[in-house]
């Protein structure tokens, strides 16, 4: 990764605190791009922010929205169109000497970046994150917010369930010292998804600390649709396996819930047709149980309707990022969306 700081680094507004860069890569994003940015307008930060976006997508629509309404911003094109190539194009154009990091589905509230660089300066921390706040408009959305923040969608991820301030493997997004991610040579852009754990990993392992601090809240914006958040779960079991071939010390015993949960249920399969069809279903039944019960008790507690459908959401999540892990990867540039 180039290093592109130096004369062009904005100049900060108030003494003392460092220029901020906000990186966004983005693809096909039009219907979410516009709350994100203007989250980003809205920053309360007394230092110099400018925002950089890279562009992937497949049509002109999202680019026009753009430079109708946000002519400040730097807006660069993401030939390979996933996530972390975009970030590496967005990188190598900011200035800044912390970088923000905001994906097309999320919106900062109006202190999140003070209060993030108070954090890294208090901590002394090179990445500091925290909660990911699910929160759907259509009733699918809201189903899968819901699941979302259950224990058996959040993976035990404190950032999806709000533990305490601390140390920890990953976070959301993330805000970090520039020359902490310099070091470790920024995302790696062969990384189509999981690119976040694994650049933490690595900043982990160069002696850092990545930071999670509960005060510090990101809204996201789930898929809309069955078939939309099947293709997301199963981009993101394949490159957790590769992420894992890389770095095998990395793996949690969360990591391995899904595929193990898959090759149980096709081992049942193999019973059935094998004869033991009453012992087969057994686990299948379980399973199943376990998801209504869970989508009924949801439900109640939370008196959300859409809760109701806890059921086929987390299934679709769990087989979905179970099967994905046990598929070749796909490198083309519509393996994964921004």
């Amino acid at each position: 990764m180039r290093d592109v700081r130096g004369a062009d680094r904005p100049a900060p507004r108030a003494p003392g605190l460092p220029s901020v860069s906000v990186v966004m890569p983005a693809r096909n994003a039009e219907a979410t791009v516009v709350s994100a940015l203007d989250s980003v307008r809205r920053q309360d930060y007394a230092g110099a922010i400018e925002t950089v976006v890279a562009d992937g997508s497949d049509t002109e629509a999202m680019s026009v929205v753009l430079r109708r309404r946000y002519p400040e911003i730097k807006l660069l094109p993401n030939p390979a169109r996933v996530a972390p190539a975009g970030l590496c194009v967005a990188l190598r154009a900011a200035a800044g000497a912390v970088i923000v990091r905001v994906d097309a589905h999320s919106i900062l509230p109006p202190d999140y970046v003070t209060r993030a660089v108070e954090t890294l300066e208090k901590t002394g921390a090179a990445e500091v994150g925290g909660r990911q706040t699910p929160v759907g408009r259509s009733f699918f959305e809201r189903a899968v917010a819901a699941a979302m923040t259950t224990p058996l969608g959040s993976g035990g991820a404190r950032y999806r369930h709000c533990g305490a301030a601390g140390a920890v493997d990953t976070v959301y997004l993330g805000v970090f010292r520039r020359d902490a991610l310099d070091k470790v040579g920024g995302y790696d852009p062969a990384m189509s998804r999981n690119e976040d754990y694994e650049l933490n990993w690595r900043l982990r392992q160069g002696g850092q600390v990545v930071w999670f601090d509960p005060e510090l809240e990101v809204v996201y914006r789930p898929r809309g649709s069955l078939g939309a958040l099947a293709r997301q779960y199963l981009d993101n079991g394949r490159w957790k396996r590769e992420m894992l071939r890389r770095h095998p010390k990395s793996v949690r015993a969360r990591h391995l819930a899904a595929p193990l949960l898959v090759a149980a249920l096709a081992a049942s399969g193999a019973l059935a047709l094998g004869g033991a069809a009453a012992f087969a279903a057994a686990l299948p039944a379980a399973y199943a149980s376990v998801l209504i019960l869970a989508s009924a008790a949801v439900a109640a507690r939370r008196r959300e309707p859409a809760a109701l459908l806890l059921a086929p959401v987390l299934a679709t999540m769990h087989l979905s990022w179970g099967v994905g892990f046990f598929l070749p990867l796909r490198r083309d540039r519509t393996s994964a969306s921004v």
